[in-house]
C-alpha cells in the first residue's frame, strides 16, 4: 500500500501484522479466592510477568478478594513475595512499582452484601484514579459450590453489567467444569444467567502451553505431515498425561474426583480434539472451536468397556530413591474408597480420516516419571524387502508430541546401523523448544490471562464443548460405578496395572515407555 512519500508501508507497523504483541487495553482483575495455591503460584506470578513483558497497561490494577483481615498493603506484600518466588522473568523494581501502584484488597465472605458493595466501590474508584475504563475481568479460583452465591452478588451489586458496548465484564472460571453431565448444564446455566457465554473464559492451563498450539502449527503449516495424518498410515494414537507425584495433602479432595474426572474430561479430550480435528478455514476463535465440536461430536467409546477401559490405584513402594506411602495409607483418604488414581480409556473418531483408529488416553499419579505427549504411532510397511534378521529391532515409526516437561517434538524411524551388514534399528529426530528458540516459553497462565484481557477466546472451551466431553466419559465412570470389581493396584512409579497393558495387548499393541 504507497504512503504519502511514495514509499510502501512497513509490515511491522501493520496492524494486522500477527508477528506483533497484542496489548491489552485498559482494564482490572479481581480474583476471588486470592489466597489459594493456584493465585500464589500461578496467577500473581503470571501478571507480573505479562507486566515485565510491557503486556498489560499502565493502569491495570489486581483486586483481591477473600476473608483475611488484610489492607492494601498487607495484600501487595503477599503479591511481592509470590512474584519473588515464583516469577519466571527477571524481578524489575520499576516494574512492580507501577504494579503495586495498582494493587487494592477488599476483606469479605461470598455472602456479605456489604462486602461487594465495597468492592463496587473499588471498581469505580480504579476507574477513575487508574482509568481502567470500566473493563474488569472477575477470576472466580474457587470451589464450583461457590458460584451460584458469587454469581449472584455480582449481578446484584452491578459488578456483571455490560450497559455500555464499549465496555465489557468477563468471568474466568477454573476446572472442574461440574462432576458429570448434569453438573455441567447446571453450571452452565448459573454462569449464563449472570454473564453471556462470550464473556465466559473457562481456563484449561494445558490449552494455553506452547505445545499444544504447536500441535496446530505443526499439522496445518507444513506440508510434511497431514497427508498422512489419516487412518490410511496412522496405527494408533496414545495420549499420556503422567505425574511422578502421589496425592499428599490433596488426598480428601481427591476422593471421589478420580483421575478420569481430573484429567481426562478436559485436558486429555482437547488434546484429542487438537490433534484428530480437520483444517480449520481460519484461526478465528468460531472457526477453531467449530472444528473442535465437530470431531468431539465423532468420538465414541470403543467397546465392551471391561476390555476398552482400566482403573487402578497406586500403592506403596519405591520411586526415585525414596520410600512411599500407598494411596490407602495416605492421610485424609478412605482405605475403603474405589476412586481411581490411574485411568486408561479406549476411544474411536467415527469420521472418514480416523475410521478405525483407537485413541488411547491414560493418566495416573505416581507413574515412572512426569511427562505428557502425544504419540502419532504409524502403521509398519507394507513391504520390506529385508531378511527377518535385519529388521528385529526396528519398530513402528512414531512422531511425538512432548507437551511438558522437555517440550518438542521426536520423530523415530528405521537407519541403518553402521556396518559391513545390513541391519535397520530404530532411530530418533528430536527437536527442543530450549535449543531452537533463544526466548524461553511464556507460562500457560501468563497467555491465558493476555488472551482473557483481550477477549480472544480460541484457547477457551465453550459449553458446548464442555458438555460434550462430559457425555463422552459418563459412561466410563458409571460403568466403573456399577462394577464388582475395584481398581487393580498397581506399584509406585510403575506404569500402571497390569489391566492396562492387557487392554492394548488384546489388538497387538503395547504402551510408550516415555
Amino acid at each position: 500500500m504507497p504512503t504519502a512519500n511514495g514509499g510502501r508501508t512497513n509490515p511491522l507497523r501493520d496492524p494486522r501484522d500477527k508477528r506483533l504483541p497484542r496489548i491489552a487495553g485498559p482494564c482490572g482483575l479481581v480474583i476471588f479466592g486470592v489466597t489459594g495455591d493456584l493465585s500464589r503460584k500461578k496467577l500473581m506470578p503470571a501478571i507480573y510477568d505479562l507486566a515485565n513483558r510491557g503486556l498489560l497497561p499502565p493502569g491495570f490494577a489486581l483486586t483481591g478478594f477473600a476473608r483475611r483481615d488484610w489492607n492494601a498493603e498487607d495484600f501487595g506484600q503477599v503479591v511481592y513475595e509470590a512474584v519473588r518466588k515464583h516469577a519466571r522473568t527477571p524481578f524489575r523494581q520499576e516494574v512492580w512499582d507501577r504494579l503495586a501502584e495498582g494493587l487494592r484488597f477488599v476483606q469479605g465472605s461470598f455472602d456479605d452484601d456489604a462486602s461487594f458493595d465495597e468492592l463496587e466501590r473499588t471498581v469505580r474508584e480504579l476507574d477513575e484514579k487508574r482509568g481502567t475504563g470500566g473493563n474488569h475481568a472477575f477470576y472466580l479460583s474457587i470451589p464450583p459450590s461457590a458460584f451460584p452465591v458469587v454469581c449472584k452478588q455480582l449481578a446484584r451489586s452491578g459488578l456483571s453489567a455490560q450497559e455500555d458496548p464499549d465496555v465489557w465484564r468477563r468471568v474466568v472460571i477454573e476446572k472442574p467444569f461440574g462432576h458429570d453431565l448434569a453438573s455441567a448444564k447446571e453450571l452452565n446455566a448459573i454462569v449464563n444467567e449472570v454473564f453471556p457465554e462470550d464473556s465466559v473464559f473457562r481456563i484449561d492451563h494445558y490449552l494455553g502451553k506452547e505445545t499444544v498450539q504447536n500441535v496446530l502449527a505443526l499439522r496445518f503449516a507444513n506440508q510434511l505431515f497431514e497427508p498422512i495424518w489419516n487412518a490410511n498410515y496412522v496405527d494408533h494414537v496414545q495420549i499420556t498425561m503422567a505425574e511422578d507425584i502421589g496425592l499428599g495433602g490433596r488426598a480428601g479432595y481427591y476422593d471421589g474426583i478420580g483421575a478420569a474426572r481430573d484429567v481426562i474430561q478436559n485436558h486429555l479430550l482437547q488434546l484429542l480434539a487438537f490433534t484428530a480435528m480437520e483444517e480449520p478455514t481460519s484461526f478465528s476463535s468460531d472457526e477453531l472451536r467449530a472444528e473442535k465440536i465437530k470431531v468431539l461430536k465423532a468420538v465414541k467409546l470403543a467397546l465392551p468397556l471391561e476390555e476398552t477401559s482400566a482403573r487402578g490405584q497406586y500403592e506403596g513402594g519405591w520411586q526415585g530413591g525414596e520410600q512411599v506411602p500407598g494411596l490407602k495409607e495416605e492421610e485424609g483418604f478412605n482405605p475403603e474408597s474405589t476412586t481411581e488414581t490411574f485411568a486408561a480409556i479406549t476411544y474411536e473418531v467415527e469420521n472418514r480420516r480416523w475410521a478405525g483408529v483407537p485413541f488411547y488416553l491414560r493418566t495416573g499419579k505416581r507413574l515412572g516419571r512426569r511427562v505428557t505427549e502425544i504419540a502419532v504411532v504409524f502403521k509398519r510397511a507394507p513391504h520390506l524387502p529385508f531378511d527377518a534378521t535385519m529388521t528385529e529391532e526396528l519398530g513402528q515409526n512414531a512422531l511425538v508430541i512432548r507437551v511438558q516437561p522437555d517440550e518438542g517434538v521426536t520423530m523415530r524411524f528405521g537407519s541403518k546401523v553402521p556396518g559391513n551388514q545390513m541391519e535397520v534399528r530404530d532411530v530418533t529426530m528430536d527437536f527442543g523448544y530450549g535449543n531452537a528458540f533463544t526466548e524461553s516459553s511464556p507460562e500457560a497462565y501468563e497467555r491465558l490471562i493476555l488472551d482473557v484481557l483481550l477477549g480472544e477466546p480460541s484457547l477457551f472451551p465453550v459449553n458446548e464443548e464442555v458438555e460434550r466431553s462430559w457425555e463422552i466419559l459418563d459412561p466410563v465412570i458409571e460403568f466403573w460405578a456399577d462394577s464388582a470389581e475395584g481398581p487393580d493396584g498397581y506399584p509406585a512409579g510403575s506404569w500402571g496395572p497390569d489391566s492396562s497393558a492387557e487392554m492394548l495387548a488384546r489388538t497387538g499393541r503395547h504402551w510408550r515407555r516415555p
